[in-house]
């Protein structure tokens, strides 16, 4: 089994990887809001150096780094002149959608509503993917998978229309009480299924490395200059501060750096079944991690709609049981399509 010789421990399986990956992944957007709260107690010039665009930015950049480490050696000219000007059209509309438009989302609408809200809407985007596969690409679905998907889909409207508690559902208040954040993050769930599509369809034959570096650094370029656009020309005078680095050197390594790693290197030693049937249990670990690290004790509709969620990937998962304990040689992760297939499942990994 070959395992990527940048890891410090070359021994352990894919699957380990990628578990360590998905606990990293899942404790991402809690991490985060916190590191804003401690920044939100050591204003700078009246500013918060900790801020959600600072730490996605830097975050970026750190992600950028370990990516050029893995991938450098595939962005050769040669491999580069050999993607057509259509090719780069659609990578470049994916890379936007997926690496600038939706993670800038994500990162607004944790800054003004509760961070399992933002998980477990976010389940809306693999049903999303799914049905826009069968409408625009006529992909066959199995029953299994239809399931599952209608199941999540009734779990995610569960959590934005149910009252909190029980003394609300009794008196049934604040039924559908959701707000802009909930909405951001229904909107990006789109942008992701929008971005995972135009990879199924036009970037399946982009080299692996060259997809996630481009992504990666288009979308961290776009993000920065959008930010400036709306916020004006000193949004990120801060993003220099020792305030900021010193967290960030926690968050970069441990949440970018090692996360990513490892989720590359399990990707690199498991299937397609495998690597997604790990993913999915993201939610799970965010809500775990939310707890641990926020305190944040789910509330009644949490609770139900993420039970229901939690029903709907296991129906979604049940055909690839099979499949996910059998490594399968060409069913391995080496293209765009088959990285947003498995990312589809993790959601959002904080960069």
């Amino acid at each position: 089994m070959r395992i990527s010789r940048f890891l410090i421990i070359p021994n352990f399986s894919g699957q380990f990887y990628l578990w360590f990956a998905i606990i990293i992944f899942g404790a991402a957007n809690s991490v985060t809001r916190k590191l804003t709260e401690i920044g939100a107690q050591r204003y700078v010039n009246g500013n918060n150096p900790v801020s959600f665009c600072n730490v996605l930015f830097v975050g970026n950049l750190c992600a950028l780094f370990v990516l050029l480490i893995i991938y450098g050696r595939q962005f050769t000219l040669s491999r580069l002149q050999q993607i057509t000007k259509n090719t780069w059209f659609y990578l470049t509309i994916s890379s936007i959608l997926g690496g600038a438009l939706a993670p800038g989302l994500i990162f607004q609408a944790l800054a003004i509503t509760d961070v399992n809200n933002v998980v477990l809407i976010g389940r809306l985007e693999p049903p999303l993917t799914l049905a826009l596969s069968v409408w625009l690409l006529r992909e066959r679905v199995n029953f299994w998978q239809i399931i599952g998907a209608v199941i999540s889909f009734f779990g995610v409207f569960l959590t934005i229309s149910l009252p909190a508690n029980l003394e609300e559902m009794a008196k049934m208040q604040n039924l559908l009480s959701f707000g802009t954040g909930e909405i951001l993050t229904a909107i990006a769930s789109v942008t992701l299924a929008i971005s995972t599509i135009i990879s199924k369809l036009k970037l399946a034959k982009v080299p692996l490395g060259i997809f996630t570096i481009y992504r990666t650094a288009l979308g961290t370029i776009i993000f920065f200059f959008t930010a400036l656009l709306l916020y004006g020309q000193n949004h990120f005078m801060d993003v220099f501060s020792p305030f900021l680095w010193k967290w960030m050197l926690i968050y970069g390594p441990l949440i970018v750096v090692v996360g990513q790693s490892c989720w590359i290197a399990g990707l690199r030693a498991t299937s397609v079944p495998q690597a997604s049937l790990i993913g999915s249990f993201t939610p799970i670990a965010a809500v775990i991690a939310a707890y641990l690290i926020l305190g944040k004790i789910p509330t009644l509709a949490q609770y139900i709609g993420g039970f229901v969620i939690l029903i709907g990937i296991i129906f979604s998962q049940l055909s690839f049981l099979k499949k996910s304990f059998r490594q399968s040689s060409d069913d391995v992760i080496n293209s765009p399509q088959k990285l947003q297939k498995v990312e589809n499942e993790v959601g959002f990994k904080g960069i």
